[in-house]
C-alpha cells in the first residue's frame, strides 16, 4: 500500500496546483482531488495485495494493473506503471507489452533482482539503439501560445489569424496541419464556412481541436478542414473527470458537460492516412490508446490545451506518455499543444 501510495502520489504531485490555475482558486480543491485520485489507486492495489505466495502476489498484481488500466477504474488510472513498455521495448508492439507485464509481475516475487537486471538491460540497450521514425512528409504540427484565450476566443479575427499563421509558415511545405486542442473554440455553421473559404485552392488539410455544444451538453472533438465541406473526424473519449465528464448531471437531470463515449472512434481515416488520435488527457490513461492501437493506425496525432499547466511539468508528462506508446508499437507522433 505505501509503495503504490508513494509512486502515484509523486506521479501527480503537479496536479493540485493545475487545478488551483484551472479554477482560479486556491490549492484546497487541488488538493482534494489529488489525494482522492490517489485513493482510488491505492484502493485498487490494496484490496489486492491480500493472501500468501509468490504466485497469489504477481497474479493479483496483474489484476489491479488490468483494473487500473480499463474502466471504470482507468477512467484515473493515469501514470500506469505500463506506460514504460515504450522505453523498455520500442517497436515490439503487443509482445513489449506483455514482456512489461511479465517483468513488473516478477517484481513482486523473490526474482526482483533478475527481473531489475533484465527490464535495466533492456532499457539500456533500446536508448543506445532506437531510432524513432520521422513524420511523415508533408505533415506539420503547429504549437501555440495563446494561454486561456484559445478556445474562448471564436471571434472571426483569431480565426483569421491563425489562418495567416497557418499560411506563414507552412507555406509550400505542409499538406497537413495539426493544430492544438480548442484552436477553433466553438465549431459553427459560421466557422466551418470560414475555414472551408479560407482552404480554397491551398491543397492543405488542417486538423484542429473544436468544441460542439448542443442541448444536452458538448463534444470535445477534432475537425478536419480542407477546401471541400470539413468535418468532424474524432470525439474525444475520455474528457477529464469532474473538470470535464460530470455524469452526476445526467443523474440528477441536468444538462451541461463534455460526452464521455468510453469505445467510440478509435481512429480517424484521412485520404491517405489511418490515425490514433487523443486528445489531452486521453495521453496520460492507457486503453484509449491500446483500442486504437488495435486498430493497426499509421500515425499517432496528440493534441492538448495546457494553458492551465502553469509552470508545472504537465504537458512533459503527456509528451512522454504518447511518445513512450508511439515507441512501442513503432509509430510516428506528431502534437500540437497550446501554453
Amino acid at each position: 500500500m505505501l509503495v503504490s501510495a508513494s509512486y502515484f502520489l509523486a506521479a501527480t504531485r503537479s496536479l493540485p496546483q493545475a487545478v488551483a490555475i484551472f479554477y482560479a482558486t486556491d490549492i484546497w480543491p487541488g488538493l482534494a482531488l489529488w489525494l482522492v485520485a490517489s485513493l482510488t489507486f491505492v484502493s485498487v492495489h490494496t484490496v489486492l495485495w491480500t493472501g500468501k505466495g509468490e504466485l497469489v502476489h504477481a497474479t493479483r498484481y496483474l489484476i489491479a494493473s488490468l483494473l487500473m488500466a480499463l474502466p471504470p477504474f482507468g477512467i484515473v488510472g493515469w501514470a500506469h506503471p505500463i506506460t514504460a513498455a515504450g522505453a523498455l521495448f520500442p517497436g515490439y508492439g503487443w509482445f513489449g507489452l506483455g514482456a512489461t507485464a511479465a517483468g513488473q509481475m516478477m517484481l513482486t516475487t523473490r526474482w526482483r533482482p533478475a527481473a531489475v537486471v533484465a527490464l535495466g538491460f533492456s532499457w539500456v540497450w533500446s536508448a543506445s539503439t532506437w531510432t524513432p521514425l520521422t513524420v511523415p512528409e508533408g505533415w506539420h504540427a503547429m504549437d501555440l501560445e495563446l494561454g486561456s484565450s484559445l478556445g474562448r476566443n471564436s471571434s472571426l479575427l483569431r480565426q483569421r489569424d491563425l489562418l495567416s499563421t497557418i499560411r506563414t509558415k507552412t507555406a509550400g511545405t505542409a499538406q497537413i496541419v495539426v493544430l492544438p486542442e480548442s484552436a477553433l473554440g466553438f465549431w459553427t455553421p459560421t466557422v466551418e464556412r470560414f475555414w472551408q473559404d479560407g482552404l480554397q485552392g491551398s491543397r492543405v488539410t488542417v486538423i484542429a481541436g473544436a468544441v460542439e455544444v448542443d442541448s444536452f451538453g458538448y463534444d470535445n472533438i477534432m475537425v478536419a478542414m480542407a477546401e471541400n465541406r470539413p468535418s468532424i473526424v474524432y470525439r474525444q473519449r475520455v474528457p477529464v473527470p469532474g473538470a470535464m465528464w460530470q455524469p452526476w448531471r445526467v443523474w440528477l437531470g441536468e444538462s451541461g458537460g463534455a460526452t464521455a463515449s468510453f469505445f467510440r472512434n478509435p481512429y480517424v481515416d484521412l485520404p491517405s492516412h489511418r490515425v490514433a488520435a487523443l486528445i489531452c488527457y486521453e495521453q496520460l490513461i492507457v486503453w484509449p490508446i491500446l483500442q486504437s492501437m488495435y486498430r493497426s493506425p499509421d500515425i499517432v496525432v496528440a493534441i492538448g490545451n495546457g494553458w492551465w499547466t502553469g509552470g508545472t511539468p504537465i504537458i512533459s508528462i503527456q509528451l512522454a506518455s504518447a511518445r513512450s506508446w508511439a515507441r512501442l508499437f513503432n509509430k510516428p507522433l506528431i502534437s500540437a499543444f497550446n501554453r
